[in-house]
């Protein structure tokens, strides 16, 4: 059977099973569209938060990072998995008890103020826009590999799948639709994982083969593979795979606002809405760790595997001789060539410049001129100027700033990597559905908070409060409609090379608006409305002016203080405290009502009176 015939078999039947479920599970009223009527089991709210979690950024970009980076990227391994604890002890069971449908209305109830309400919707919009724009490039990117189709129509198809699910279902169809994502994602994250470990490490274990000998080549057998990878990577002249470039504040600085962004995503939170009680919500996180710890486990195993794969497969080794699946990648324009020295033979390396013009060419090479027929792609390549791949956004700049004469986008080598290795049609395809399921589900997730946001906390509660559940139901699969999309669009057109750093902004936003805010909520008596108006828009305004300035206004990144716009949200996080606490020490205390309610929240059911 073709590599297409079992793409479309493994696709074909997911796509199937998760429509079907959406279908069977479609909501009818607003309890069912927002949180699933509260009567999801904590086992299989834990399974389909798991996937809600576990993004394109986590299943297709955070292996590639790693294989990229090497020791810089434990940042999205230690910040997103510790988040998970944060949210579970300080978060999720406080709100829970509150019994809302949103964290917008926990605002704009605690905080007794529609405009507080009307600040939590546009840092909602923000952070899940942000988000989301990562899912759909990881779904274009999959469908271009699947399909052969530009990743622009990819994006479409993917869109189209999502509102059909998640505007029919609400979170009564999602959450079911996720736990079936969910067991795809698992298997189609450590089936390869376990082959190629074996192939690599003849340890049938991934993370043990991480840490165990490289075999492949029989007569290194005694070496581990860490040490050949970093042999590998120095040999070409990258940095040393375990060693990190990042400047101490700034890796410690991104960890925080991602592990606090995760506390205060509202897609996240809002699964823990659907269970019966605060008791189902601690089980269903302890199961939703579980479940994310299987795929996290395994993420740095995959990143290594692939880092060593590509380097052996196609360095040194002519174009004639390169291997299918990277003329595969090329002929999407995900992997691009041009052979400087004429030689034929693909360079990958990490040394000095020499090719940024003709006449540094010249310099270097004896007073010669610059050859006039170096090849990109199989097209003319003169003096560094070329059309750009699809996709390949940095392309211009990687082959024309080093020694180095190919490039790839990092987001492909969790697709790439079981062809990489030689594996069976079928692993490959299994890792396709994989990847779309992963991007599908969190991708829903927000959508439904994008949805609620402008439905229930916008119109219902603050512009039309006399709207009925059918005309609530309806606002919020237009407003979907809407949300998606402008989430195609930059699907299309991402404002960042990487889909695991397009999400990261999103948790920036997320630490420097939500998670102070709902921290100071629950555990603060003082906090007032004008604290945490004032607080919010200062950490978000903060952090998205930093993301936007650096980003999108400026080439040269002389950063503040070297914190990156991965790790701003945290300092924005560190602002929101500071301003939210400075406003509510000179403006008037909540009214008692609310001190009561926080007081209610605090404490366990049947407890007894709250103790001072």
């Amino acid at each position: 059977m073709s590599q297409d015939l079992w793409n479309y078999l493994f696709i074909g039947a997911t796509f199937g099973l998760y429509i079907l479920i959406a279908f069977r599970t479609r909501a009818a009223t607003t309890k069912e569209y927002y949180v699933a009527s509260g009567g999801v089991s904590p086992f299989a709210n834990g399974m389909a938060t798991a996937a809600d979690w576990m993004s394109a950024a986590t299943f297709i970009s955070m292996a590639g990072i790693v294989a990229a980076s090497g020791y810089d990227a434990s940042r999205f391994l230690m910040g997103w998995t510790g988040g998970f604890v944060l949210l579970t002890i300080l978060i999720v069971p406080y709100l829970r008890k509150f019994n809302k449908f949103t964290v917008t209305d926990f605002l704009g109830d605690r905080f007794y103020s529609n405009f507080a309400r009307f600040v939590g919707v546009v840092c909602a919009v923000f952070i899940c826009m942000t988000y989301i724009m990562g899912q759909m490039r990881g779904v274009g990117l999959v469908f271009s590999n699947l399909f052969g189709v530009e990743i622009w129509l990819g994006v479409l198809v993917g869109a189209a799948i999502v509102f059909f699910y998640a505007g029919l279902g609400g979170m009564k169809g999602i959450t079911y639709t996720q736990v079936a994502q969910y067991c795809v994602m698992v298997f189609a994250y450590t089936i390869p994982a376990v082959f190629i470990s074996i192939l690599l490490t003849e340890n049938m274990v991934p993370q043990l083969g991480l840490i165990g000998n490289y075999t492949k080549d029989g007569a290194e057998a005694s070496v581990p593979l860490l040490q050949k990878l970093n042999q590998l990577n120095t040999d070409l002249g990258f940095a040393s795979y375990t060693d990190g470039s990042l400047t101490t504040l700034d890796m410690f600085c991104i960890t925080a606002a991602l592990m606090c962004g995760t506390a205060g995503l509202p897609h996240v939170i809002v699964r823990f809405f659907t269970v019966k009680s605060v008791k189902a919500v601690r089980k269903s996180a302890c199961w939703t760790l579980l479940f994310i710890a299987v795929v996290y486990l395994t993420a740095p195993a995959i990143g290594a595997f692939s880092r060593t794969n590509l380097i052996t497969e196609v360095n040194g080794v002519t174009y004639e001789e390169a291997p299918d699946w990277m003329k595969n990648w090329e002929s999407r324009g995900l992997i691009a060539w041009a052979d400087k020295n004429q030689d034929g033979k693909i360079q990958y390396s990490g040394k000095g410049p020499v090719f940024e013009s003709g006449a540094g060419w010249s310099q270097r090479n004896g007073g010669a001129q610059p050859p006039k027929n170096l090849v990109f792609n199989k097209k003319p390549l003169y003096h560094g100027e070329h059309r750009l791949a699809n996709g390949a956004r940095e392309l211009k700049n990687q082959l024309t700033a080093n020694d180095n004469e190919f490039y790839y986008e990092k987001d492909i080598l969790v697709m790439a990597n079981p062809e990489m290795a030689g594996l069976p049609k079928w692993v490959v395809a299994l890792v396709m559905a994989g990847c779309v399921a992963a991007a599908l589900s969190t991708a829903a997730g927000l959508l439904l908070v994008l949805s609620t946001s402008i439905s229930h906390d916008l119109l219902k509660k603050i512009v039309t409060p006399n709207m009925n559940d059918k005309q609530e139901v309806l606002s919020a699969r237009v407003a979907s409609f809407s949300f998606l999309a402008i989430a195609a669009y930059f699907g299309i057109n991402p404002p960042s090379e990487f889909v695991a750093k397009t999400v990261a902004f999103a948790f920036g936003l997320a630490a420097s608006s939500f998670f102070p805010t709902i921290l100071m909520g629950i555990f603060s008596k003082r906090i007032n409305r004008e604290g945490a108006i004032a607080g919010m828009i200062a950490g978000i305004g903060l952090t998205l002016g930093y993301i936007i300035y650096f980003q999108f206004m400026v080439e040269h990144k002389d950063y503040l203080f070297g914190i990156s716009p991965e790790g701003i949200g945290f300092v924005g996080m560190l602002v929101n405290f500071a301003v939210a606490a400075g406003v509510s020490m000179v403006t008037p205390p909540p009214p008692q009502e609310i001190v009561d309610m926080v007081e209610s929240i605090r404490t366990p059911t049947n407890a007894g009176d709250a103790t001072h």
